[in-house]
């Protein structure tokens, strides 16, 4: 173990013994795969089952220099109380928070038992009943914490959400595309502006386990009191960019995106459905737009024909926006179909 790993291992031991979580004996940390934004571990201690242990990183692994303050960690585990108050199943259960060393510790739920979403769509599984399950949970969220003061002063987190969402995203896409910057800067500062409800900030597919009973919600490191409609266009871009990793599923994820939006908006109770869908599609574009020349690129879009669809499907949307996101659908449809026309000439 070189010097580096040796004082993480240090430290990691250092915050599970405050959290009173290292016991006596022999602790074994094996790093987890997936996270960008965190140090993730399988903990396993003597005489209790495994747990998992996160540790937030102050910069992210990705090629662009892209940081964001740790003390994220802290409104992770807050908002991961908070949703378990709502929807008790649909977070891992909570063992301790170390707000010192940025870092909190909870349930290990096996991939046997909690697949994450993500592979299940890559291998062309899509659960229509699922994708409705994710809109309603969502949704039964925002709707408990919709106007509430309280939640919004605790989540009152501008300064974590801007740098690592809206800037990486919207902001930086925009100084790739001159025509459209100015819209993409606008619905950035609209967003960052709306106070409505307590926001994941990264409901993404490999953020949601398919659980016995429902979607388990992970990695709410970018949690936020905002506008609602972020959450759901970033899971709903996810469908729409799953059409390139996974071609011969496309129906299906196009079908589970409607059947998603569909339960969302039937469970919203806290402003008019077409009110807030006229946000999500105003959103949606530029988001799908970021996922090829924002600073995080989607790892499967590798082609250079597939990123091209994307910014001729997207910079029509940001230029001329729609109300609806069955009028993205339907967009994305015809240039898929355009673009498997022109492959097998």
């Amino acid at each position: 173990m070189n010097d580096k790993n040796s004082a993480l291992h240090d430290e990691l031991i250092a915050g599970l013994k405050r959290m009173g979580l290292a016991g006596d004996g022999v602790v074994t940390l094996t790093p987890l795969t997936g996270g960008v934004a965190s140090d993730i571990f399988r903990v396993d201690v003597a005489g209790r089952p495994p747990f998992a242990l996160k540790r937030a990183l102050a910069k992210l692994r990705v090629a662009a220099d892209w940081r964001a303050p740790t003390e994220r960690n802290s409104f992770e585990y807050a908002w991961m109380k908070e949703a378990g108050r709502i929807l008790p199943d649909a977070v891992p259960h909570l063992l301790g928070h170390d707000a010192e060393a940025g870092m909190f510790a909870m349930d290990y739920l096996a991939p046997e038992s909690y697949p994450v979403w993500k592979a299940e769509l890559r291998d062309g599984m899509v659960s229509l009943d699922f994708a409705e399950a994710v809109g309603t949970s969502l949704a039964m969220i925002h709707g408990a914490t919709a106007g509430r003061d309280k939640i919004q002063a605790q989540f009152s987190t501008d300064h974590i959400f801007h740098p690592i969402r809206l800037e990486p995203y919207l902001e930086a896409t925009a100084t790739k595309h001159p025509a459209v910057a100015d819209r993409l800067r606008a619905l950035s500062l609209a967003t960052l502006g709306r106070k409505i409800a307590l926001v994941h900030g990264d409901v993404s597919p490999k953020n949601i386990l398919c659980g016995p009973k429902g979607p388990v919600f992970l990695d709410a490191e970018c949690a936020w009191y905002g506008d609602p409609a972020f959450d759901v266009a970033f899971c709903l871009n996810h469908l729409l960019l799953k059409c390139l990793w996974t071609p011969n599923a496309i129906p299906k994820f196009l079908d589970a995106l409607s059947a998603l939006t569909r339960a969302y908006l039937g469970a919203v109770t806290w402003e008019p459905a077409g009110v807030i869908e006229a946000r999500i599609a105003a959103l949606l574009p530029g988001l799908f737009l970021a996922r090829v020349d924002g600073k995080s690129p989607v790892e499967y879009i590798t082609e250079d024909d597939q990123r091209d669809l994307v910014r001729k499907t997207a910079l029509p949307l940001l230029a001329n926006p729609v109300d609806s996101v069955n009028a993205i659908v339907e967009a994305w449809r015809l240039a898929l179909q355009e673009w498997n026309r022109t492959a097998s000439r």
